[in-house]
């Protein structure tokens, strides 16, 4: 265990929502919900302004609209995210050369790396907050929390518990005594199984978790993981930060003697392996947010699907879900030889956030859309949606309100501009243009690899 609080934890608050309340002047300070935003959408992000009336990440936005009807529901723009991401990790790789992304908008820091030494929790304190300070002022007033201890553990737990705009430092030798009065859920990979099983034996706090000795731990909830939990209660982490992981990637695969035609039977062994992939990054504590889909067929070509989630998982029915729709999208044509699941772009960390960008996309064009107070339309065949970047010849850069029965309307403002005017449109004037940013298709939408070549 390190001697001081030198392991940072900076999470983005409400990452999606907040670019688009920065880009959009007329909903700051209100309610706003990104995500899939037709019938069988689920949320990405919820603004804070949002989650006080209990619109949560990874809820049906049916749900979030029952909870929210007034919020402002907006598709996602990966492309404006990752900007904004590659901006806010260079001021992390400015503070120091150990920096460990765990997804767009959280990363792990390693000040140690930087020469650093002898640090208080004062010291701490300043660097984090003007780490704060350059965010802020690179990502046109992004704000972060940030937590700093002594171990990874510690520092993500920090980070959590002043939001947002926080900074909370947990003093060296102080970690066992910190984690104590909190739920035992608060420790990654206790989940809602391990949670009922150690309230059978009475243990709901890290507190209770703390009392236990190890073999006691381990026949309550298994040999493997009941270790691994039994150090963590009393914060024994230490786990480097690491910016490039030997481990590239979990997989399993698997050759058939006769060429399989049948893609129930196909889906049932990509389920099975994905399960079996799944068992594999608990295990070895790891997660991972691109899920692969291989299959070799009958002539011994080789194809590969990905799809990359907004977060990492080691969730087996998340993986599941994603490789049964990749597998859908393939051509089984003569018959496959090989199939294979596997999971790359490995972390440490499990994210609520678990839903790909070809899954929003899905959603959206599965059903109506709705924004701030627009009746639900149908999406036009134009492909307009809510929150997507737009120019009017006319008018200059806006973006759009809402759409259907061959109209759009679009609310003209910008980041550097008050809040400004709405005016509706048919769908196919020549005058209105999306915009598209760097990295997307002529359509908007992200760019994505799906069939690669053959090995």
């Amino acid at each position: 265990m390190r001697g001081e609080p030198s392991v940072l934890h900076v999470d983005l608050d409400a990452f999606f929502a907040a670019v688009e309340q920065r880009d959009k002047p007329s909903l700051r300070g209100k309610p706003v919900v990104v995500g899939g935003v037709g019938v069988r959408g689920v949320v990405s992000t919820a603004s804070y302004e949002a989650r006080k009336y209990g619109v949560r990440s990874a809820m049906s936005t049916a749900e979030a609209r029952s909870r929210c009807p007034h919020a402002a529901y907006l598709g996602p723009r990966f492309e404006v995210y990752r900007q904004s991401s590659r901006a806010v990790m260079a001021e992390m790789r400015a503070l120091s050369p150990l920096v460990e992304p765990l997804s767009l908008d959280e990363a792990f820091i390693d000040l140690a790396a930087s020469g650093l030494t002898g640090l208080t929790v004062d010291d701490v304190e300043a660097i984090a907050n003007d780490l704060k300070t350059a965010i802020r002022k690179v990502s046109g007033g992004l704000t972060a929390s940030v937590g700093a201890g002594t171990s990874k553990l510690i520092a993500k737990i920090a980070s959590d518990l002043d939001k947002p705009d926080g900074v909370v430092v947990v003093p060296a030798g102080t970690e066992a005594e910190f984690l104590a009065p909190m739920q035992v859920t608060v420790i990654p990979g206790v989940g809602p199984a391990t949670t009922q099983r150690l309230n059978l034996a009475g243990v709901r706090t890290v507190a209770d978790l703390q009392q236990l000795d190890e073999d006691e731990l381990i026949r309550q909830i298994g040999s493997a993981h009941g270790s691994s939990l039994y150090r963590l209660a009393v914060a024994a982490d230490e786990r480097p930060v690491v910016s490039d992981r030997e481990t590239k990637s979990v997989s399993v695969e698997d050759t058939f003697e006769t060429d399989l035609i049948d893609r129930a039977v196909l889906t049932l062994i990509s389920d099975r392996m994905a399960h079996r992939v799944g068992e594999r990054l608990r295990k070895a504590q790891l997660s991972g947010r691109t899920v692969t889909v291989k299959t070799r067929m009958h002539d011994f070509t080789t194809h590969t699907r990905s799809s990359t989630l907004a977060g990492p998982t080691d969730d087996p029915r998340v993986i599941a879900r994603v490789a049964r729709r990749l597998l859908e999208e393939s051509d089984l044509g003569g018959g496959i030889r090989l199939l294979g699941v596997g999971v790359s772009s490995l972390a440490d960390w499990i994210q609520d956030d678990l839903f790909t960008e070809e899954e929003f996309a899905a959603a959206e064009s599965a059903g109506s859309v709705e924004v701030v107070e627009l009746p639900s339309r149908p999406r036009d065949q134009r492909g307009y949606h809510p929150g997507q970047d737009v120019e009017h010849a006319e008018h200059g850069r806006g973006w759009v309100w809402g759409s259907g029965r061959g109209r759009v309307t679009v609310r003209f403002e910008t980041a550097e501009t008050p809040p400004g005017p709405v005016r509706t449109f048919s769908v196919d004037d020549p005058a209105l243009t999306k915009v598209v940013h760097a990295g997307a298709d002529a359509d908007g939408e992200p760019q994505t690899d799906h069939n690669g070549p053959g090995e």
